[in-house]
């Protein structure tokens, strides 16, 4: 016989004939027929091979072995009802967890993003990864994240997955950034694509859609960048152009939010990038990652608002 069959209604049913001390009080109490519960209790001593219930006398009475087996199925019935009591919190979003893979630059841009899912959630524990821009989707496709956020890479490259489903973000305008001790701090003047090549950069490195859209830029314009300095920290390009005469490029998003950095628009206008949510098309999502692509579709039209506005 096969447990799933017997477990756990089996366990409740055993549960109530020790508390009632009768077949048909425990049936009164379960709102189930007398002989609904007469056949499951049959059937969970047939499976046990052992009389859990002496049924000789006036009352109901538990056999040693019963005894014995009701002591293991309280417990059961409690673990059970913590679970589904578990489930129900996960439903409800009181608790839960939710795992997201981004960039060094796309976890900068979409920050206040999880700052508002935090306030409305505050029990489900966010885990956040910072990968290469192609480690996303094998990360999604393995079930190691949940979601993903990255830019768009240059279109011809780029190859549609039919694991995975995407949704636009915002779209992100580049400028070269300087910092205040670089020349052209003070002038804020376009630049042309050629005086651009002249700049030393500090870059991302090549693992990075970023660099990407730069290096296509230059090769479009004929243009051989000089990167003195590559890293997969934008934390430490940041600093390097803060504190001294190099450059670099990023968001304008980002620049604005660095009292230490000036933004160079460069003519031809460097290209946007667009920044998106990555997941998987056909997989699990939890309670946790349906509230959060809610969110990031409401918290998205916000941002296109807000900058329509400006």
């Amino acid at each position: 016989m096969d447990r799933r069959d017997i477990f756990p209604r089996s366990l409740q049913y055993l549960i109530a004939i020790a508390e009632y001390g009768s077949y048909t009080r425990a049936a009164e109490a379960l709102h189930v027929s007398q002989p609904t519960l007469s056949q499951q209790i049959k059937q969970l001593e047939d499976y046990l091979q052992s009389p859990l219930l002496d049924r000789s006398g006036r009352s109901v009475q538990l056999t040693d072995a019963g005894k014995i087996f009701l002591q293991h199925a309280r417990r059961a019935w409690g673990e059970l009802n913590i679970g589904t009591r578990a489930i129900q919190d996960v439903q409800d979003l009181s608790r839960g967890s939710l795992r997201l893979g981004w960039t060094p630059i796309t976890d900068y841009l979409t920050c206040s993003l999880l700052a508002r899912y935090h306030h409305l959630y505050p029990g489900i524990t966010l885990s956040t990864l910072d990968m290469p821009q192609d480690d996303i989707e094998p990360a999604i496709s393995e079930a190691r994240i949940d979601i993903g956020i990255a830019f768009s890479k240059p279109s011809d490259s780029e190859e549609a997955s039919s694991n995975t489903e995407t949704f636009t973000l915002f779209e992100e305008a580049l400028y070269l950034a300087v910092g205040d001790a670089h020349p052209r701090a003070k002038r804020k003047k376009h630049l042309n694509a050629q005086d651009f090549g002249k700049e030393s950069l500090v870059q991302l490195n090549t693992d990075f859609a970023l660099r990407h859209h730069i290096d296509r830029y230059c090769h479009d314009y004929g243009i051989e960048p000089r990167n003195v300095i590559e890293t997969n920290s934008l934390t430490v390009i940041i600093e390097m152009v803060e504190l001294g005469s190099l450059a670099t490029v990023l968001p304008s998003t980002i620049i604005n939010t660095q009292r230490g950095l000036h933004p160079i628009e460069v003519v031809p206008e460097l290209p946007h990038h667009t920044v998106s949510m990555i997941w998987h098309k056909s997989g699990y999502k939890s309670p946790a990652c349906l509230a959060f692509l809610e969110l990031a579709s409401e918290w998205s039209s916000a941002m296109l608002q807000t900058k329509s506005m400006q």
